[in-house]
């Protein structure tokens, strides 16, 4: 493969989980991929929710569909309901982008439901499979993390969906070493989540030394992310498209046009 990331060094901020694709792509580019999560994915620890969760899987007869949200709620949300039954062989399932179908196809699932460009809850609810004569009067049920947007479920529900969210993992706010990060002397950050990015702007913002961070080239794979950063001050902002294929073709198309400037140590 061609070192198109040579001496690059690169932030990643995604959860360990899910950055070590896109890691492994930078570096066969011969770059450097510093791992610097922002934000940890959890199992729920609260009873409420748990219980829930065990509820949950004796009633997944009464839905029509499941959305997942990421590969996140994959993850935890097939562990947390499939041990009890079988998955119903006619209950559809849906995800936002090519990661979590991926991990949806792992777990067993044959037809995944899933946008083939755009990855977002805007591109789920262009798709057929969700127009408003096709949810009208079905039951639907996303499985998420805390918090999150709401974009999609409301929009559902205007189109006469009967719509449950249920929280199935959780979120929780890491703050990377600022001064060991520094000291790597690093090229650009790719920040792929809204909210890992408010996280680190607060961070930067009480770190007066961090403020080198801040002029980095910041690579963000959607415009809300992309336009928020710029919003927060953040002045060399560079959209990409999604996934870690739109992340890579972001990162060699920048770095293409610096080819000259690629430091030797």
């Amino acid at each position: 493969m061609t070192a198109t990331l040579a001496g690059r060094r690169i932030v990643v901020t995604r959860p360990t989980a899910q950055a070590e694709s896109l890691c492994a792509a930078i570096e066969a580019r011969g770059g450097m991929a510093l791992r610097a999560p922002l934000i940890a994915i959890e199992a729920v620890d609260d009873p409420v929710t748990r219980q829930e969760l065990a509820q949950l899987s004796h009633e997944l007869d009464r839905f029509d569909h499941v959305f997942f949200v990421s590969a996140n709620a994959v993850e935890h949300g097939v562990t947390a309901l499939r041990p009890a039954r079988e998955w119903p062989a006619d209950l559809a399932v849906s995800t936002v982008g090519p990661g979590s179908a991926s991990a949806l196809r792992a777990a067993g699932f044959a037809h995944v439901i899933v946008p083939a460009t755009q990855f977002d809850s805007e591109a789920v609810l262009a798709l057929p499979e969700f127009a408003s004569e096709r949810v009208a009067g079905r039951s639907i049920l996303v499985l998420r993390g805390d918090g999150g947007r709401e974009l999609l479920a409301d929009a559902l529900r205007e189109r006469g969906a009967q719509v449950r969210l249920q929280t199935c993992y959780r979120r929780r706010m890491l703050a990377p070493d600022l001064p060991e990060l520094i000291a790597a002397r690093p090229d650009a950050l790719v920040i792929s989540s809204s909210e890992a990015l408010r996280s680190f702007e607060c961070q930067i913002e009480a770190a007066p030394d961090a403020a080198v961070l801040r002029i980095l080239p910041l690579f963000a794979p959607h415009e809300r992310i992309a336009g928020l950063a710029e919003e927060l001050g953040f002045p060399s902002v560079i959209t990409t498209a999604g996934a870690d294929a739109g992340i890579i073709a972001g990162l060699e198309r920048y770095f293409g046009s610096r080819a000259g400037t690629a430091r030797a140590d």
